[in-house]
């Protein structure tokens, strides 16, 4: 079937590695690059997006002369349609087979592009029918829309179900809007269900409401839209945060740390290589008590000896070091630079409930966890608490899929994750990411049900291992070169692509590439306002957030 579209050109040349070549049949102004567009050969529709407009003529001199100050207007506009010309070039994505009549289609629909179309076959600018057939009717369940595209604004949807199943990441310079576009991911992952979440809200941006400092307008958070769905948690004792009442709060007991979980802070606490060996040792004589029982220890303390001379008390580091065969330098070193972690109020020797194993549970029943920082903003408390907290969901969901994998017929399968991981940079860095359990989850963990969301200002400085397994990139503007560079790794056409991402606009249009879209497009991305709370929620979910409030309050009926 025709797209409803007038044609705008046809094809003159091209090949199926780069691009074809089309020559453009309405003014130059009335295409833009990235433009999504249908080919039109017999039976069969071609899709692909613009990905340069080149001006051209028949002979040199004719594009020379300003015929149009020589000639009269009609004569002038008649010598340009017959030697110069505009060409557009376009990468092919996918292909659809639609016989007329009763024939059987060579496939089912559309398919990566493995041939070309014929010369002079029609070139259109893709219909809303198009961009239903590619990327998904808009109102199918699972479907979000996230933006519109920059001819027509025909909305964009991306299947959820399929987005969470790997790993993605959301990249913008700083100001670009890639907070709100989260959000927007956030919210439709919530509403439509597809998936739990555990956000690590650094800025507190995503649970409790905020301001939007462009339009100095207040914004929903996501705990005040789905109240019955999405849990605040606050680390330590914090009871509010931006003025809302947490959930419950947050404190790690002693003997959650593990080993590992400090030796993830080498960068940040300036640790020795010593540091292994001397935890390695503390854990072998302790146990689970190994960080409780060195935070106890007492530096340079001294009781006098049978000679008379001073020697280190039983209660001091450097007596234990004697004992266990370590370094004592090394061992007091340590001792020091751990008063940081020593001293953070939310690491306590008890917690009174246990957070961590309610927090588990919210998430396998489907909830959405916000963790809040509050003000431990710190790169420190951000580092520690991650990593303690994905340790433990690792374990436990992988437990989880094994279980399940062995008995399947009497074993809930585990729930989809999504773990949300704002300034990524800072836990998968080519420096951090062997140390910290973010890289692991990134190579290996989607087959036990755990993605990662990564968000960030500067994808270059993501360990390059960790950037090829996003299967869906979603990306503002970017100023730095190896930013885009990094973004497009391993991506095909990726010099086309180039071009797509560093002429975005600063604010309000991003470019969407990967597992999650068939085939990368810019896009002019929806704003975070009542009109998309409106459209997500409607008169249906209207009625249920209702319920779910009264359900979240524990109000009766009768009351």
């Amino acid at each position: 079937m025709p797209s409803e579209n007038p044609a705008i050109g046809y094809i003159v040349g091209g090949n199926l590695k780069t691009a074809v070549r089309a020559r453009l049949t309405v003014p130059t102004r009335d295409v833009q690059e990235g433009a999504f567009v249908v080919i039109e050969d017999g039976d069969f529709k071609f899709y692909g997006s613009v990905t340069d407009i080149q001006l051209g003529s028949t002979n040199e001199r004719f594009a020379d002369e300003q015929s149009e100050q020589r000639l009269p207007a009609d004569l002038a506009k008649l010598l340009h349609g017959q030697t110069l010309y505009t060409t557009l070039e376009i990468m092919l994505s996918q292909m659809v087979h639609s016989p007329e009549g009763l024939t059987q289609p060579l496939f089912s629909g559309p398919v990566p592009v493995k041939t070309i179309p014929s010369h002079h076959a029609t070139v259109r600018l893709a219909g809303e029918g198009d961009f239903a057939e590619i990327f998904g009717d808009p109102h199918a369940p699972g479907n979000l829309v996230i933006g519109y595209n920059r001819e027509q604004g025909h909305p964009i949807p991306v299947k959820l179900g399929e987005l969470v199943k790997r790993s993605s990441g959301v990249f913008g310079a700083t100001g670009t809007g890639k907070s709100f576009l989260t959000r927007i991911v956030l919210a439709g992952i919530i509403q439509h269900d597809v998936a739990a979440s555990l956000i690590f809200d650094m800025h507190n941006e995503y649970g409790p409401n905020g301001i939007d400092s462009d339009r100095n307008q207040a914004v929903p958070g996501l705990r005040q839209k789905f109240p019955a769905k999405v849990r605040l948690v606050g680390l330590g004792k914090t009871t509010l945060i931006n003025g809302m009442q947490v959930d419950f709060s947050l404190e790690i007991g002693e003997e959650d740390i593990q080993p590992g979980d400090i030796e993830m802070l080498t960068r940040e606490l300036n640790l020795k290589e010593t540091t292994p060996a001397t935890l390695s040792a503390l854990e072998h004589q302790f146990g689970k008590k190994w960080f409780s029982a060195f935070k106890n220890m007492e530096v340079g303390t001294k009781i006098e000896g049978e000679d008379g001379k001073p020697i280190p008390a039983p209660n001091s580091v450097e007596y234990w070091a004697r004992e266990a065969g370590v370094n004592e330098m090394a061992a007091v070193a340590l001792h020091s630079k751990l008063q940081r972690v020593f001293r953070l109020p939310y690491i306590v020797p008890k917690p009174a409930a246990d957070p961590l194993n309610a927090l588990l549970e919210h998430l396998e029943k489907g909830h959405h966890i916000v963790l809040s920082f509050g003000e431990y903003d710190r790169d420190l408390d951000y580092l520690l608490v991650t990593n303690i907290l994905t340790r433990r969901i690792r374990e436990a969901w992988q437990e989880k899929t094994d279980t399940y994998r062995a008995s399947p017929q009497t074993t809930k399968q585990p729930r989809q994750l999504l773990i949300v991981v704002e300034e990524a940079h800072k836990l998968l860095s080519r420096e951090m990411a062997s140390q910290t359990i973010f890289s692991t989850i990134a190579r290996e963990l989607r087959k036990y049900y755990v993605t990662l969301l990564i968000v960030d200002q500067r994808p270059s400085q993501i360990d390059d291992e960790v950037m090829s397994q996003l299967g869906t990139r979603i990306c503002g503007w970017l100023g730095d070169d190896s930013d885009i560079q990094a973004v497009l790794s391993g991506l095909p056409g990726k010099d086309a692509l180039r071009g797509f991402l560093s002429r975005l606009q600063p604010k309000e249009e991003a470019m969407m590439m990967g597992w999650g879209i068939a085939t990368p497009i810019p896009f002019r991305t929806r704003k975070y306002d009542e009109h998309f709370w409106k459209d997500l929620q409607g008169d249906r979910f209207k009625k249920q957030s209702e319920s779910d409030l009264i359900k979240a309050l524990g109000i009766r009926d009768s009351d």
